[in-house]
């Protein structure tokens, strides 16, 4: 179930609890726990809707401006059922603290059969290990350029890395990926350990201001919401493709830590 960046922060603050598709059949069960950029989501529940039944109280729990305007977003594929999902923010994802868990002797070699798995049922063979290997020596690389050093299509190398990911051994970043120190522990037992740059300290950009604003913000070397906190927001302001939408989510992620924009 696709979210738009802006409903993801919405569901988590709490400000809208409804999303209206159009399928051709329920895409999500009672229950479902959607792993998203801003946490979990769980699925509280799922009705198929008459249009015509909605009320005012629907646009405002989905976040939409008016009746008229959800009403007019759904007009689009007329011809599939409507259905409203209600929804909740269950809390961060929890690969987020196995990420940042150093496996045990016997949890390497677990991971290290699972991946044996991985490489034995693929078409192309091998590619987790060179997989692992390119994003830790390129960080903070878009994914087509990583796909295209490894002579891989976009969609499969991306495909690929959500199976290192659910293993905890990657991290999805704004622009590009890196590895966690789970998968940099894993990576270091398979072929020894090797230099690396130092980890940045502090909380990466969140994924949902997008990649012009993380370009800006890269350009001078602001790279963490800690360091967005040591600029005014009106000085962020004026980078190009730093708009009001990407301030205001980066000022929802600071709120989160207790921190805010440097004083004007």
């Amino acid at each position: 179930m696709m979210i738009r960046p802006a409903e993801l922060e919405a569901f988590k603050a709490g400000t809208i609890d409804l999303a209206f598709r159009r399928w051709d059949r329920s895409r999500v069960k009672v229950g479902t726990r959607l792993r998203t950029a801003v946490g979990v989501l769980e699925v509280l529940a799922v009705d198929e809707v008459a249009v015509s039944s909605l009320r005012a109280e629907d646009a405002r729990r989905a976040g939409a401006a008016s009746l008229t305007a959800l009403r007019e977003g759904l007009a689009v594929r007329a011809d599939r059922p409507a259905f409203r999902v209600q929804l909740r923010w269950a809390g961060a994802d929890p690969r987020e603290e196995l990420r940042a868990t150093l496996p045990s002797a016997d949890e390497l070699a677990t991971l290290v059969a699972g991946l044996d798995r991985l490489d034995a049922a693929s078409p192309i063979g091998p590619w987790t290990r060179e997989t692992l290997r390119t994003i830790d020596r390129h960080p903070e690389v878009r994914a087509p350029e990583l796909a295209d050093g490894v002579g891989r299509p976009t969609a499969e190398f991306k495909r690929d890395v959500r199976k290192l990911k659910e293993r905890g051994l990657t991290e999805s970043l704004a622009i590009g990926y890196r590895l966690s120190p789970r998968g940099e522990a894993l990576l270091d037992h398979l072929e020894g350990p090797r230099e690396r740059r130092p980890r940045r300290e502090g909380t990466p950009l969140p994924r949902t201001i997008g990649a012009p604003a993380t370009g800006a913000l890269r350009v001078v070397d602001v790279h963490t919401l800690e360091a967005v906190a040591t600029w005014r927001r009106s000085d962020l302001a004026a980078l190009h493709g730093v708009g009001p939408v990407a301030l205001d989510r980066l000022a929802a992620a600071m709120a989160d830590l207790g921190i805010g924009f440097a004083a004007e």
